[in-house]
């Protein structure tokens, strides 16, 4: 917009400071640059919803105007958004609706503070087959399971929000019994404060790790703080906090719930460069009651520590072609103290569009003890850990709705046995 326009205008609107209304909504007041719009409009911008000027940029780290933020609001609500991207347009719309009034689009049914608690989460169901070389009774290693998922947001101010995610679980097999106590229960699995203060991220309460897609998918309770630039740069994390149940050692099912408690400490840089990323991370456990370790398969010698250091990282040679992968070793480990993956994907299923689907191969290394917990469906870390190929694909069915098939072949560290597993899964989500 010309400068001497803009100028002229303010001018006119101060002059006119009588009419204190108009004053209070002046579109050519600057948005602050720690405001949370930012950091909404950057989101939508990686999504392809909304674009900045006509260089997809924001002009540097100047702060923009409230009238300059609704135009591009404006052309988002053009856009068809679902999940999300609908929720931060929606939002965005909320904040700016009287310099959205003043364009000519009208906001309906919106009202500033009306979206304090949003809702979303997904509805899924399960099946996974197991089968061991020399196993007769398969039957029993059978996994069949609807879940639900509930996941609210809470807005407390324009930095802060708390975050929650419930699951209930509904076993559809007679393997089922040994998760009877736990058959349709709501259960509380994060619940946390998150401040955003631009590229800084502070999260006080249970969530999950940075690193809960390779080999820390659990919730702890503690806090964190996290750097992390909108695009290329390098970014920071450390946490801390008590973590139950470590599955990186293998404990005795007597030992005493208060003894499985751990102390938790993580630490790590990574960087972004173009179509290049990777990070380097030290994850580190201690408990004060390890009476109950199985020794014989995690050290020679009684040791209360796991550190264990995780390098990953990936390249996308293309839009619709990546290669992602990681190494973890757990340095206080005797044995299956490593983990490693390589992945090539292919595209891949997006919820908003039916129709798209997406494939990976990849070939995966688990040793157990060079887990905190593990994410991973079909090479996993049951027993001792495995090894093997694994296939996949997603498919979106309809919008909102992914259907995912993988299938792992391998063998199991400890026995060398083969082991193949079918895994089949639909998400329905909202």
């Amino acid at each position: 917009m010309n400068k001497k326009l803009v100028s002229a205008l303010t001018t006119a609107l101060v002059v006119g400071a009588a009419s204190t209304t108009f004053a209070a909504s002046n579109p050519f007041s600057d948005v602050p640059a720690d405001h949370w719009a930012y950091d909404a409009v950057t989101q939508l911008a990686n999504d392809g919803v909304i674009e900045g000027y006509g260089d997809s940029t924001f002009k540097g780290n100047r702060n923009i105007t409230r009238y300059e933020m609704a135009q591009m609001v404006a052309k988002a609500m053009t856009k068809s958004t679902s999940g999300v991207d609908k929720a931060l347009v929606d939002k965005l719309a909320a904040e700016f609706a009287e310099e959205l009034n003043n364009l000519g689009v009208r906001v309906a049914n919106l009202e500033r503070n009306a979206d304090k608690v949003q809702w979303h989460g997904t509805a899924e169901y399960t099946f996974q087959h197991y089968m061991t070389e020399g196993q007769h009774d398969t039957d029993k290693n059978s996994r069949n399971n609807l879940l639900i998922r509930l996941e609210p947001t809470a807005e407390v101010n324009s930095h802060w929000h708390v975050k929650a995610r419930l699951d209930a679980n509904t076993f559809l097999d007679e393997d089922s019994s040994a998760n009877a106590e736990d058959e349709g229960k709501v259960a509380l699995k994060r619940v946390y404060a998150e401040g955003n203060y631009g590229n800084w991220t502070l999260k006080f309460g249970k969530f999950a790790t940075p690193d809960d897609d390779t080999i820390a998918d659990t919730a702890f309770s503690g806090a964190e703080v996290a750097y992390k630039p909108a695009g290329d740069g390098v970014n920071f994390v450390v946490g801390a906090g008590r973590l139950n149940s470590p599955a990186a050692f293998n404990r005795e099912k007597n030992a005493d719930a208060d003894d499985l408690a751990a102390n938790y400490q993580y630490v790590g840089v990574g960087a972004q460069k173009s179509k290049l990323w990777g990070a380097v991370r030290w994850h580190h456990l201690n408990a004060r009651n390890f009476e109950n370790l199985n020794y014989n398969l995690y050290a020679k010698n009684k040791t209360d520590e796991a550190n264990v250091v995780l390098v990953k990282g990936g390249y996308n040679f293309s839009k619709n072609v990546g290669l992602k992968g990681f190494y973890a070793q757990n340095h206080d480990a005797d044995y299956y103290k490593k983990a490693g993956s390589v992945e090539l994907d292919y595209k891949g299923a997006q919820a908003e569009n039916q129709g798209t689907w997406g494939a990976w191969v990849a070939y995966r290394h688990f040793g157990r003890n060079a887990f905190v917990a593990s994410p991973w469906d079909v090479i996993n870390i049951d027993n001792m850990g495995e090894k093997g190929w694994e296939v996949g694909g997603n498919y979106a069915v309809f919008k909102n709705t992914i259907l995912t098939l993988r299938y792992g072949n391998g063998k199991d560290l400890k026995t060398d046995k083969k082991v193949e597993n079918l895994f089949g899964r639909v998400n329905f989500l909202f």
